[in-house]
């Protein structure tokens, strides 16, 4: 289940993430759509960055009944990203969340031998979606 605060009105239809996080998770995830400088804030606080990104995880330990944690997304990216690429918004949204979702639950693609990608891609053929974020920065 998600539950979503929706910090700058974006109003997306949320029917792909929710099949995503039907398929990979019965654990609550928290998804916050933001902006820009919203993100670059927590970039910057978190990571160490100073610049926005696209989307940002945050896991919660692993105890029963907890959330799984917490994904944030910036909606300026979502709506450059699919712009650029030709694809609707909600489908970027759902690539965000899918790459947040992972991160979440335990996958690195910084550090792994190719598991985390070959999630995203089954995930992304089952529901017919577009590029991964991993293949388009490959």
């Amino acid at each position: 289940m998600i539950e979503v605060d929706d910090r700058v009105g974006a109003g997306y239809d949320l029917a792909l993430p929710e099949k995503i996080d039907a398929l990979l998770t019965d654990r609550e995830v928290e998804l916050i759509l933001t902006d820009n400088a919203e993100i670059a804030q927590l970039n910057r606080e978190y990571r160490n960055v100073n610049k926005p990104t696209d989307v940002l995880s945050f896991p919660l330990e692993d105890v029963p009944f907890a959330p799984l944690g917490t994904i944030v997304i910036s909606v300026d990216k979502v709506t450059e990203k699919a712009a650029e690429l030709g694809h609707r918004e909600e489908e970027e949204l759902a690539l965000l969340y899918l790459h947040g979702l992972l991160h979440l639950l335990g996958y690195d693609h910084e550090c792994d031998e190719g598991q985390m990608r070959e999630k995203e891609a089954e995930i992304i053929r089952m529901l017919g979606l577009p590029e991964s974020l991993i293949e388009r920065s490959a």
